[in-house]
């Protein structure tokens, strides 16, 4: 027995015409508001308002970005303005509860008053005894 299997699954089917039920919504949507607009307002206001509106609802219908349909980045775009942000470089200040340590007491030592040509007889007495150990 032979199944079909289905093909272009992604792709939405044409209801209305040439659109889509989500478009079909998206502009039936914005026709009504925009007509709404222009029958409840003076007419300067309602075409003043009803312009943006039909602007947003021809976006959500027809308008893609990056192949992502114009809603999906909306949506988007909400979530990242109401959703909350975790700023990791943002180093926040502990406060420190152990009871601090005694500072250390350093002790004074007696420099060892060795000059420049004491150093070079140091020096160079240890090197004959590194070539005496050698040979």
């Amino acid at each position: 027995m032979e199944y079909q299997v289905p093909q272009f699954i992604e792709v939405e089917d044409k209801i209305f015409g040439p659109f889509t039920l989500k478009q079909f919504i998206y502009v039936a949507g914005g026709v009504g508001l925009c007509a709404i607009l222009l029958l409840y307002l003076p007419l300067v206001f309602g075409i003043i308002l009803a312009l943006p509106v039909a602007a947003f609802t021809a976006a959500l219908a027809f308008y893609k970005v990056n192949n992502k349909p114009f809603v999906e980045i909306m949506e988007a775009a909400m979530k990242y303005y109401v959703g909350d942000r975790l700023y990791l470089w943002k180093k926040e200040k502990q406060e420190n509860t152990a009871p601090a340590a005694p500072a250390p007491v350093v002790e004074q030592r007696a420099k060892l008053g060795l000059s420049s040509t004491k150093l070079k007889e140091l020096a160079w007495s240890l090197d004959i005894k590194d070539k005496q150990e050698k040979s």
